[in-house]
């Protein structure tokens, strides 16, 4: 997504992002139910078009998931036509969690957001591809779009979050029998989901797909397209954002943010000793557990977090 400002007052800091109409793609499939390989495909393609763009760029993002990819219904009309329906556009937000290779360390912390995250991330044992890791984060994503729940949670269980750990671990996944998807589209899930990094589909393996290829719109890889879109946007500069932060800072310590986070943290520790399961509280339902599809299956969203907070706390 496009960065237009900084706002900062006495008690916050604000960013000003461009305004995407269509809300997240993860609220398209609470409303509309799993999607149509077709529908699916050409949200995946613009979602890897992207992140191939920023890995170009150096940047990792680390929490790529169906709330991070945002849908602009004001698009570019199809086909470069002149008239019909404008054709939705993806966004990709929130780079909170992302590395660049050039100005940060190398990625190592296990963040992100549970379901999504890749076995490397979970396993915690030291440095990590960041860029590998978001090619899992995009084949979850996909799964989530196709069959409406994720991958890699226990059917039987689906709340047990350790569970679901050992099973990303492992690569155990699965298909729900009333899904019916192509040969050519597992293909591309299961080379995704190779828990050996060195035998997982990259950037230009998933490129270079037959199933991915299919009614690709060619200007979502064309760099004069992307150039032409990219020209006045002027980056703001890294130092200028630094005092910006350095500002927000010297926020008093009696300011309503202070006392906010106050608040806040006496909340979540009374929370904290009710008898509530932690894994419901830290798990977004999606609208108290509403239906994604017609066959019934329900899909929870992770907050993101660090996996530190889920496996070293009580959460499972």
């Amino acid at each position: 997504m496009r960065f237009i400002e900084v706002l900062l007052t006495p008690t916050d800091l604000a960013i000003v992002m461009e305004y995407a109409s269509g809300g997240e793609l993860f609220d398209r499939v609470l409303e509309h139910g799993r999607m149509r390989e077709d529908e699916a495909r050409y949200f995946f393609q613009q979602l890897i078009s992207g992140v191939d763009y920023c890995h170009a760029k150096g940047v990792a993002h680390r929490d790529l998931k169906l709330e991070n990819a945002l849908i602009d219904n004001g698009g570019e009309q199809q086909n470069g036509g002149g008239g019909g329906a404008k054709a939705p556009r993806l966004k990709i937000c929130d780079f909170g969690y992302s590395k660049h290779s050039l100005i940060d360390s190398a990625p190592k912390s296990a963040v992100g957001t549970p379901a999504y995250i890749a076995p490397e991330v979970l396993k915690r044992q030291g440095q990590y591809d960041g860029r590998a890791a978001d090619v899992w984060s995009c084949g979850v994503t996909l799964y989530v779009m196709l069959c409406g729940r994720y991958p890699f949670e226990d059917k039987n269980d689906p709340k047990n979050f350790r569970k679901t750990v050992k099973r990303i671990l492992n690569g155990e996944y699965g298909f729900p029998s009333k899904v019916a998807l192509s040969e050519k589209c597992r293909e591309l899930l299961a080379g995704i989901f190779q828990v050996d990094v060195a035998k997982r589909l990259t950037m230009e393996d998933i490129k270079n797909d037959e199933w991915f290829n299919v009614n690709l719109p060619s200007e979502l890889f064309d760099e004069n397209v992307i150039n032409a879109r990219a020209q006045g946007f002027e980056p703001v500069e890294r130092a200028a954002l630094e005092r910006i932060v350095e500002k927000a800072r010297e926020t008093p310590h009696n300011s309503k943010a202070t006392i906010l986070a106050a608040a806040k943290e006496e909340k979540t520790t009374k929370r904290m000793n009710t008898t509530t399961t932690p894994a419901d509280e830290n798990r977004r339902p999606m609208g108290d557990e509403r239906r994604v599809n017609n066959t019934q299956s329900r899909t929870t969203s992770f907050r993101a977090m660090s996996v530190d907070e889920y496996m070293d706390g009580d959460y499972c």
